[in-house]
């Protein structure tokens, strides 16, 4: 299977295409945060980067992928956002869709955040499918409630694996089952006083005081192996993970694939 990830971030689909037993023989990589792109390249070296969506030209690959996916910015479509919809990176999107046409892929998938009906709905008109909801609850320790878009066929919920967010501490408590949505901006705030009174920020209680989830934990919440984003800083680390999937969820979508073969 060739595959072209859109957004790729730290190529949390590929990934998820290697836990689902999908064999790749290419991959393509859009993406432009050099920190993002080193993690790929440290755990996949034979990534093909492409670098800007917007600058890519679809049409070589015509006829040679055999998926696309892609997780497009969600920074006005997002409650915690600016709620403007289609405007600044969110707007993106439509470089989704236009690569979508020029490359024709049999297989699609577009993952986003809860967003106004207006806005699904614009989304689910141009790729022609509705979005599944998926809680990343079900096969992580975080809440974190996303959309996909997807034309591979007969995808369902994921049966509940039950971890809680005691299960993927390195030491310590806390007072909730499961992690807040952890997001891009989980690294900001190491002042604790001004930390524990912010909104949708978890907290570890541990005898010497409190402290934010470690770099390594964070990645469990996301399903990635420990140390899977080891070699750039720990504030790029928290921003990178914030961004990308919950890699488990990625592979439930895609092992569907395995009863629909290119």
């Amino acid at each position: 299977m060739n595959v072209l990830s859109l957004f790729d971030g730290i190529s949390a689909g590929q990934v998820a295409l290697q836990r689902a037993g999908i064999k790749v023989e290419k991959y393509y990589a859009s993406e432009i945060d050099k920190y993002a792109i080193q993690v790929t390249q440290k755990n996949f070296p034979d990534t093909i980067q492409l670098g800007d969506i917007t600058k890519l030209d679809g049409t070589p690959f015509e006829g040679k992928i055999d998926l696309i996916i892609g997780g497009s910015p969600c920074q006005s479509f997002s409650v915690a956002g600016k709620q403007g919809g289609f405007e600044g990176k969110s707007g993106l999107f439509w470089e989704y869709v236009r690569l979508l046409k020029e490359v024709n892929p049999k297989y699609f998938l577009l993952e986003n955040v809860k967003m106004k009906k207006e806005w699904r709905d614009v989304i689910s008109e141009a790729l022609s499918v509705e979005p599944i909801k998926i809680n990343s609850s079900l096969l992580s320790a975080q809440q974190r409630h996303r959309l996909y878009w997807t034309n591979i066929p007969d995808v369902s919920q994921p049966e509940d694996k039950n971890i809680l967010l005691k299960d993927i501490l390195e030491q310590g408590t806390v007072d909730r089952d499961k992690s807040y949505c952890i997001d891009a901006n989980y690294w900001k705030g190491t002042n604790v006083d001004q930390y524990l009174k912010k909104k949708r920020r978890q907290i570890v209680y541990t005898e010497n005081g409190f402290r934010k989830l470690s770099p390594t934990e964070v990645e469990s919440l996301q399903t990635f192996q420990a140390g899977y984003t080891e070699g750039i800083s720990n504030t790029q680390r928290y921003k990178a993970l914030g961004n990308s999937w919950t890699v488990d969820v990625i592979a439930h979508i895609l092992s569907f694939l395995k009863d629909n073969p290119t």
